[in-house]
This record gives C-alpha cells, structure tokens and sequence, in this order.
C-alpha cells in the first residue's frame, strides 16, 4: 500500500500540480495586495468613495446588505481585470510572436492530381483515385 502511494505521489503530474497550486496562491497573493493598496486607493481616489459596505436597504426589517455586494462585484473585476492585463494579454501577444518567428513545418500531406484529395508525401499512388502521383510537385 505504501509502494503505491510512494508512485502516486512521485509521479510528475502530481508534483506539477503541487507546485502550480503553491505559485497560484503566491500570485493570488500579490494579485490581491495589488488590487487592495493600488487599484482601490485610485479608484477612491477618483470616485470618492472606497468602500461601499456601509450601503443597505430595508425592506420590513429585512436588511439587504447591496454595498458588500457592490465591494466583492468591484474586487473581482479588479482582480480579473489585473490578472488578464498582467499575464494573460503579454503571453498571448508573446505566444503570436513566437508564432510569427516560428519556421513553417515541413508538410506531410500533398494533393492528387486527379482526384485532388490529401495524401501522404511519400504516396506513389493516391489511396482514393488509385492514379499514380509520383510527378506531382513537391513530392519527395
């Protein structure tokens, strides 16, 4: 019972897991001091007001506390809003520009001539027309 547990945790995609959970609560760490000593001192800064908890309504005694709603409604669209300007839109401009630099693949497939379907390079003849394709350009 201890071997198997032993390969269960030693096996990679748990240890990759394990620290892709420790480096997320680290950056939602830093995400959240960003939001709470940057972006919300600016935005209360500008509007005035940077906690709106104290906002109620009263309906037969029902309190329907709409202000907390409001604070965690801002929070996460100022976390998600940090988290996509900071990591999510430099790495896919990063990956497009990988991408661009990227030398083309060698293709795999060419066309018959006669049936003009996709087949092998290496093909002599095409799998659906049966047609040889031996002079087709760029076959190898």
């Amino acid at each position: 019972m201890l071997k198997g547990f032993r390969e269960f945790i030693l096996r990679g995609n748990v240890i990759d897991l394990a620290v892709a959970v420790v480096i997320g609560a680290a950056f939602g760490a830093v995400v959240t001091s960003f939001v709470t000593n940057i972006l919300t001192p600016l935005i209360a800064a500008i509007v005035g007001k940077p906690d709106f908890s104290a906002l109620n309504l009263n309906i037969n005694g029902a309190v329907i506390s709409y202000g907390i709603f409001l604070n965690a409604l801002i929070s996460f669209l100022l976390v998600a809003g940090a988290v996509y300007f900071v990591m999510v839109a430099p790495m896919n401009a990063w990956k497009a520009r990988q991408a661009r630099n990227a030398a083309p693949a060698d293709p795999t497939n060419k066309k018959c001539p006669e049936c003009l379907s996709e087949i092998p390079i290496a093909a002599k003849r095409c799998a659906f027309c049966t047609s040889p394709v031996a002079g087709v350009a760029g076959s190898k």
